[in-house]
């Protein structure tokens, strides 16, 4: 029998061959953060935007005395706070020495992706919102009536007369672009004329230009977009705005300890366990102004709207109910209700109704002849009221 040293004999002495690079998709941006309006650096914790809120009326005299009529102009103030991104990576200071790659020039970048997904969570889909800022653009566009149920995409669902670009272009604005989940690559692909001819590619020899009324859809690869809660967003995006306190900043830190956030337990000691931590913050805060318009003049529309998902999530109605403080109190109809960005008119037994998520929600009423008031409803897996009684001013 013939002999030989075959690898098995050999392998203690075979190199194996690493390749230099990590297989690794490039790190995704956020998608909220490149369409919306970037205003000027915060100088501090929260930047008041003066906004429009009436606008003012002119009207016929008649004859040559006739009386001239009077009219108004008003303003409000939105509120744009800064909310902060922050995380902490321990690491071994020996698994630094021992990696034959840069392990914190890796991290970095993914801690920026993982950054601007929270962003556009957040502002999307009210995902782990922090409590300083407004309603999510799903929220506010479903109290405004913007949201287009059913599920199916079609070309009536998009563009027909109850699609989602008509009800943007109702409150006075054109879509500048829209967002959509990765399915819906597909679904607008299988759009189809009673022909049988497909309305986004008519061949399959160049690439498909995603565009809806000319405006650009986006697909989020970040992992922020909830399919679950919506299908497709499109709006007009420079009405969106947003800015920063405090831009991504790192440091490394050596000494100090790490605590469990739920138990406060100490669960690293840096300097006694020879670790580094990369601690990550970011700091920015957005806004919807939604400025009185010709055709939006008491700010009840918003300039989004969404395709819902075959099976909607559930969300419960939340009242809220404006009276006067008579003895005998008497409803307030037309006064205005702002639901933490969302707003609604009262009607003639003084209610306003959202629909919404649970949460707790600050309530801010106002009408003519009254004072302010505010107040918060909590919705909880069910509906949910709240009554306010406003004094005369």
């Amino acid at each position: 029998m013939a002999h030989i040293i075959d690898r098995a004999r050999a392998e203690a002495l075979i190199q194996e061959q690493v390749v230099g690079t990590i297989f690794q998709e490039a790190p995704k941006q956020s998608v909220f953060m490149s369409l919306a309006r970037k205003l000027p650096k915060m100088t501090s914790k929260q930047t008041r935007i003066p906004v429009l809120d009436m606008l003012p009326l002119a009207y016929w005299v008649n004859g040559d005395t006739g009386m001239k009529q009077t009219s108004q102009q008003a303003w409000d103030n939105v509120y744009l706070t800064a909310a902060e991104l922050a995380v902490i990576v321990p690491i071994p200071e020996a698994v630094l020495d021992d990696a034959d790659f840069d392990i914190l020039g890796e991290v970095t970048p993914r801690v920026h992706e993982a950054i601007g997904a929270r962003v556009d969570g957040a502002v999307f889909f009210s995902a782990n919102r922090p409590a300083e800022w407004q309603n999510d653009i799903l929220t506010m566009a479903r109290q405004a009536g913007n949201n287009v149920a059913g599920g199916t995409v079609s070309y009536d669902t998009l563009l027909g007369p109850d699609g989602v670009i008509s009800k943007v272009e109702e409150s006075g604005h054109m879509v500048n672009g829209a967002v959509a989940s990765m399915a819906m690559r597909g679904k607008l692909r299988g759009i189809k004329t009673t022909d049988g001819v497909p309305l986004f590619k008519s061949d399959m020899q160049g690439a498909t230009q995603y565009t809806l009324d000319g405006a650009p859809i986006y697909f989020p690869q970040n992992g922020s977009f909830d399919s679950t809660a919506a299908q497709l967003i499109v709006g007009d995006w420079s009405q969106a705005v947003y800015a920063i306190r405090q831009d991504v900043t790192t440091k490394i830190l050596d000494q100090g300890v790490i605590q469990d956030p739920t138990t406060k337990e100490i669960v690293y000691n840096l300097a006694q366990q020879d670790m580094i931590a990369l601690r990550v913050v970011f700091r920015m805060g957005w806004a919807l102004p939604n400025p009185a318009t010709a055709m939006n003049s008491d700010r009840l529309l918003v300039p989004f709207a969404y395709l819902e998902p075959a099976t909607a999530k559930t969300t419960y109605k939340a009242t809220v109910t404006v009276m006067d403080s008579q003895e005998e109190a008497q409803a307030i109809a037309g006064a205005t209700v702002d639901l933490n960005g969302s707003r609604k008119r009262t009607d003639s037994s003084g209610a306003a109704e959202f629909q919404l998520f649970d949460g707790t929600y600050p309530v801010k009423v106002k009408a003519s002849g009254f004072k302010p008031a505010s107040g918060t409803v909590t919705v909880k897996g069910a509906a949910a009221t709240l009554s306010v009684n406003l004094i005369e001013s």
